[in-house]
């Protein structure tokens, strides 16, 4: 029997990588039928307050929230894993947890790390680097006409429609996570620990086995295969998560199951979303949780 999706509790707008505005987002869910859904944009809360105005407008719930890119260096793992974070809407109106949350999610991204990834490709892959795979430098313009809130996905845009790399494989090969000029997003888990155990606040694991989806995918995030992810949950636990995203387009039915397993095990709620980024590759709607699983995640962030 198919699960009919209640609420889906990870979607992007334009205020980070996603294509829809906020507005154009609760619109989305609502024509779907959805009856609450969560706004979880990069390493931001802009846009919130809007997003619960229109909900509140158009009949649907919102939940505010963000992904928070975290950084990891380690000896089996260079990289970002996300998490993330849900709240009540009356957190919004408190400065000192707004405060302490716009400095925990500046630490990882903007302009500093942007020239720093950028100065790392050039010398890689300009066209002095060591494997010169661009026809010029990249500039910072290059990255900032596209967002001021940047990712992978846009150095992956202008890769494409600023140098003409359109092979996927060569794109992957400058921003991979085992690129020569990799350099890791994110805040440390330290920095946002605080935040992790406040209450109102409930945080879960984003997407834990997207890096292990088989073959190609608009869903295979990347991201480090399910066994790395593993090995690094107990620092993830010690933080103070309380959820770990089960339900998710790029996680296999033998995921889940071992999904499932890892929350009944540590105590910790069952979340899901569709990781909405547009409207035909990445849409809505296709995943989250049922009304009884979201009742459940309800009572626990309140």
């Amino acid at each position: 029997m198919q699960r009919k999706i209640f609420a889906d509790l990870h979607n992007h707008s334009t205020l980070s990588d996603g294509e829809f505005t906020p507005e154009e987002l609760i619109g989305k869910a609502k024509s779907l039928g959805l009856k609450a859904i969560a706004v979880t944009d990069h390493d931001t809360i802009e846009g919130l307050k809007t997003a619960i105005d229109s909900g509140e407008k158009q009949g649907i719930e919102v939940i505010p929230g963000t992904e928070i890119s975290i950084r990891f260096k380690k000896p089996f793992f260079t990289g970002t894993l996300h998490l993330l974070c849900y709240f009540s809407p009356d957190m919004l109106y408190d400065k000192e947890f707004t405060a302490e949350m716009n400095l925990a999610l500046s630490r990882g991204r903007g302009e500093a790390l942007v020239r720093a990834r950028i100065c790392e490709i050039n010398r890689f892959f300009g066209p002095k680097g060591k494997t010169p795979l661009l026809m010029r430098d990249m500039e910072f313009e290059h990255i900032a006409e596209l967002s001021q809130n940047a990712t992978r996905r846009h150095f992956a845009r202008a890769l494409k429609e600023t140098f003409g790399i359109k092979d996927d494989q060569t794109v992957h090969v400058v921003l991979g996570n085992d690129s020569p000029a990799y350099l890791p997003s994110g805040t440390g888990l330290e920095y946002v620990q605080g935040m992790i155990r406040k209450k109102g606040v409930l945080c879960a694991l984003a997407h834990p086995a997207a890096g292990s989806f088989p073959g190609k995918g608009h869903y295979k995030e990347v991201l480090p295969p399910l066994d790395i992810v593993l090995q690094i949950l107990p620092e993830f636990l010690d933080a103070g998560i309380r959820g770990l995203e089960v339900y998710y387009p790029g996680h296999t039915k033998e995921h889940r199951d071992l999904l499932k397993s890892l929350a009944d095990r540590h105590h910790l709620l069952i979340t899901g979303g569709s990781d909405c980024h547009d409207g035909m590759d990445r849409p809505t709607g296709v995943e989250g949780l049922t009304e009884s699983e979201y009742q459940k995640f309800k009572a626990a962030l309140i």
